[in-house]
C-alpha cells in the first residue's frame, strides 16, 4: 500500500500530487512512505487491531476529500493509474489508513488524564508560562539620513517638531507630513509591542515613558527617531484558574501521544521479534 502513502503524503507535506514533486521531494517522500508503511504494518498485525471497524461515512468523506483535490475525475483517475491504484484499490487503502488512525485514537483514549493537582504543579513549575509581558502601544517618526550634514538638518527638524508634537492627533499628522517610514501613513503607528520587537537603541526611552511623553530623537541603525507612547499595558501574571483548561488539554494532549508513541515501540519490537524467528 506504499503507493497509497505516497498520495497521501504527497499532498500532506508538500501540498502537491506525487507526479509534481522534483526529485529531492520524490526521495524524501519514499523514505518517508517506506517508514509510515512498517508502523502501519506493526500496527495492523496487533492483537487490538481485530477490534477496529470503520463506518461507512468516515471512509466515503475520506474518499470525498482527496477527490476535491483534483479538478476532474479523469485527473484523478490518471493520478491514480499512474501508481497502480483504481477505485477499488484505492478505497482499500484508504480503509487501511482510517483503521490505523481509529485504533491509535483508540489506544491514546486510554491515557490516564491529568488531575487538577497536575496541572497546579505545571503552573507552579512554569511560571514564565503564564507571564503576560508589559506592552507599549508606540508610534514614531522617522528620519534617514545619508551623512552628518544631512543628520544636522534631521536633528534641527526634530528641534522645531517636538514642541508642536502635543497630543495624539499632532504627532500622527506630523509623522505622515515628515517620517521616511511607511508608518507614515498610519500616523507613524508602530503597533502594540513588547520588549525585544524595536532597536535595542530605542527601547530604554520606549519602556521608560509614561503615556503621552514624547522622546528626544534617538540614533538606530537606519535613521533618527522622535517616539510617543499612546498606552501603556502592564504586564501581568494569568492566574490558574484563568488558564487551568488550557493547561489541562497540554497536558492530556502529552499524555495521549506518549501512550501512542509507548504502544507503537511494543508493536515494533514484537512485528521484529516475529521476524527474527521466523
Amino acid at each position: 500500500m506504499q503507493a497509497y502513502l505516497e498520495l497521501k503524503l504527497a499532498w500532506e507535506l508538500f501540498q502537491r500530487a506525487p507526479h509534481a514533486l522534483n526529485d529531492d521531494e520524490r526521495k524524501r517522500l519514499g523514505k518517508i512512505a517506506l517508514r509510515q508503511q512498517q508502523l502501519e504494518q506493526a500496527i495492523l498485525t496487533s492483537r487490538e487491531a481485530a477490534q477496529v471497524s470503520v463506518p461507512d461515512a468516515t471512509l466515503n468523506e475520506r474518499l470525498a476529500t482527496l477527490r476535491s483535490r483534483y479538478p476532474t475525475q479523469d485527473e484523478l483517475d490518471a493520478e491514480l493509474g499512474g501508481i497502480g491504484l483504481n477505485e477499488d484499490s484505492l478505497s482499500e487503502a484508504i480503509l487501511r489508513d482510517l483503521r490505523v488512525e481509529t485504533l491509535l485514537e483508540q489506544v491514546a483514549s486510554q491515557a490516564e488524564l491529568a488531575s487538577d493537582a497536575d496541572a497546579e504543579r505545571y503552573y507552579r513549575d512554569h511560571p514564565d508560562a503564564f507571564c503576560r509581558p508589559e506592552t507599549r502601544t508606540l508610534r514614531h517618526i522617522l528620519l534617514t539620513f545619508n551623512n552628518a550634514r544631512e543628520q544636522v538638518k534631521a536633528l534641527a527638524l526634530f528641534d522645531r517638531l517636538r514642541p508642536t508634537l502635543v497630543d495624539e492627533d499632532s504627532f500622527a499628522k506630523a509623522a505622515l507630513r515628515h517620517s521616511h517610514c511607511p508608518t507614515a501613513m498610519q500616523g507613524g503607528l508602530l503597533g502594540t509591542l513588547k520588549r525585544g520587537q524595536l532597536f535595542p537603541e530605542l527601547e530604554p526611552s520606549a519602556f521608560g515613558m509614561d503615556v503621552r511623553e514624547v522622546s528626544d530623537a534617538i540614533e538606530s541603525p537606519i535613521g533618527l527617531h522622535v517616539l510617543r507612547c499612546d498606552a501603556i499595558q502592564r504586564g501581568e501574571t494569568v492566574s490558574f484558574n484563568h488558564t487551568r483548561e488550557r493547561i489541562l488539554e497540554h497536558l492530556n494532549g502529552k499524555r495521549r501521544e506518549a501512550a501512542q508513541k509507548a504502544w507503537i515501540v511494543c508493536q515494533l519490537a514484537r512485528l521484529q521479534s516475529a521476524k527474527s524467528m521466523a
